[in-house]
């Protein structure tokens, strides 16, 4: 179930490391059953976040009447985007621009307002890894950025976690803040969001920028087999 006092503890944490960042936390529910999610939604959730769509769907359909955000944090299937876009309000990893195509048609095509997307980097520049090579990142931004049914908003990153390696992890998400400036900059956007940080490595993440974490195994425990 939902571990409240573990919330209590990461807005803490939040507000310490973070106090003058508006920083939202995803609770990525995915495997968890329906009862935890209005638990935590009722102990001040905002956001649920959710890898496979058909999983989400269902549960969406037994939560309509909560006030929440829907994001997807998995891989996109091209055969998931009409889905995607009708369905969630962000979606964390588009990599390319066939992707950021098909979910700009879907969402103009339910009439919905711009779906909010981050652009996948892969920080660690190994092949076969998710995510875009941050020399195309601006490419792709420019591109994403004539599309009507889409709002970019930054940029998220996998980093991935090994004990002991939390200066590998901090100079990672530092690299993903200097690629959004960068963007910035170049482009002249407005980005507000960095998606970095997940149980294992979040305060670093917010020490070096984050706005939006995602959060699963520290707020609900174990997923349920």
């Amino acid at each position: 179930m939902f571990d409240v006092a573990q919330w209590n503890e990461i807005q803490h944490r939040i507000d310490l490391l973070a106090p003058a960042r508006d920083v939202t936390v995803v609770a990525v529910s995915k495997g968890q059953p329906v009862a935890a999610m209005r638990a935590a939604v009722a102990a001040g959730v905002t956001a649920l976040g959710e890898s496979y769509v058909q999983e989400a769907l269902d549960k969406r359909s037994q939560l309509m009447d909560l006030a929440v955000e829907w994001h997807f944090v998995g891989r996109i299937q091209s055969n998931k985007t009409t889905a995607l876009a009708q369905n969630f309000d962000w979606v964390h990893g588009v990599m390319d621009e066939r992707q950021a195509q098909r979910l700009s048609r879907a969402r103009e095509a339910a009439g919905e307002e711009p779906l909010q997307i981050c652009l996948q980097v892969n920080v660690s520049g190994e092949p076969g890894k998710a995510g875009i090579a941050p020399e195309l990142l601006e490419e792709l931004a420019a591109y994403v950025t004539t599309l009507p049914g889409l709002r970019l908003r930054g940029l998220m990153a996998l980093p991935e976690v090994r004990r002991g390696e939390g200066v590998v992890s901090r100079s990672r998400f530092a690299a993903v803040r200097q690629w959004k400036e960068g963007l910035e900059r170049h482009q002249g956007v407005k980005l507000d969001t960095l998606s970095m940080g997940m149980s294992g490595d979040y305060e670093l993440a917010l020490e070096e920028g984050a706005t939006l974490l995602r959060l699963g195994t520290a707020l609900f425990g174990s997923r349920e087999k």
